[in-house]
């Protein structure tokens, strides 16, 4: 089993990769995954290069494979301008479509005021339902105050509970197969049909 975490921290050490590694941690010592970190700073010129150019380079491709096979995700932003940090978002914005159909997905941030905390809700959650991704219902903000504190701890044990419930319980959604060659155009997530809205605009346009 993989676990991948996406950490777009700019400094070193960063708050936000403390962040992502208790994280990390909390899940691994659930599931046994085998994690895998992905520092988005150090792929920052290939993330550009990938949006002048098409072609990702060598390593923001791997870093693209491992979040495309992993079995669950945790992310972690720093709060820049009451949102996701452009590079984080640059970052999920280069990876291939349907890449986190279905997949399990912990979403967390890191401020300098807990009056960020709502970045959750408004700016990471919305973006990884878009995706297509199953936000796990508990995401995780800290504060510089929340450091060393218990309601921190409580929340990154509760959060990571709820990611490995989905990585390894018998309803995960498994990630969106292929369409089949008798349906084009059709994306199963798992029992769940799927069509794209041009073509269902298509159909409501047919004579009867």
């Amino acid at each position: 089993m993989k676990l991948v975490v996406v950490s777009a921290g700019l400094s070193v050490p960063s708050s936000t990769r403390l962040l992502a590694d208790r994280l990390a941690q909390a899940t691994a010592d659930r599931t046994g995954a085998e994690v895998t970190v992905i520092e988005v700073r150090d792929l920052a010129v290939e993330i550009a290069h990938n949006f002048t150019n098409g072609f990702p380079g060598r390593e923001l491709a791997a870093a693209q494979a491992a979040v495309t096979a992993a079995d669950g995700l945790i992310v972690v932003t720093p709060v820049f301008s009451a949102s996701y940090s452009g590079l984080f978002k640059a970052f999920f914005d280069v990876l291939d479509q349907g890449a986190l159909d279905g997949k399990p997905v912990l979403i967390a941030a890191t401020g300098g005021s807990a009056r960020h905390s709502l970045v959750l809700d408004h700016a990471l959650r919305p973006l990884f339902s878009y995706l297509r991704a199953v936000v796990v219902p508990t995401g995780v903000y800290a504060a510089s105050e929340d450091w060393g504190a218990e309601g921190l701890q409580e929340r990154i044990a509760r959060a990571a509970g709820q990611l490995a419930a989905l990585m390894t319980g018998p309803g995960r959604l498994p990630a969106a197969r292929a369409a089949r060659e008798d349906e084009p155009g059709v994306v199963r997530v798992g029992d769940l049909e799927t069509v794209p809205f041009e073509q269902a605009l298509q159909a409501l346009r047919r004579p009867s």
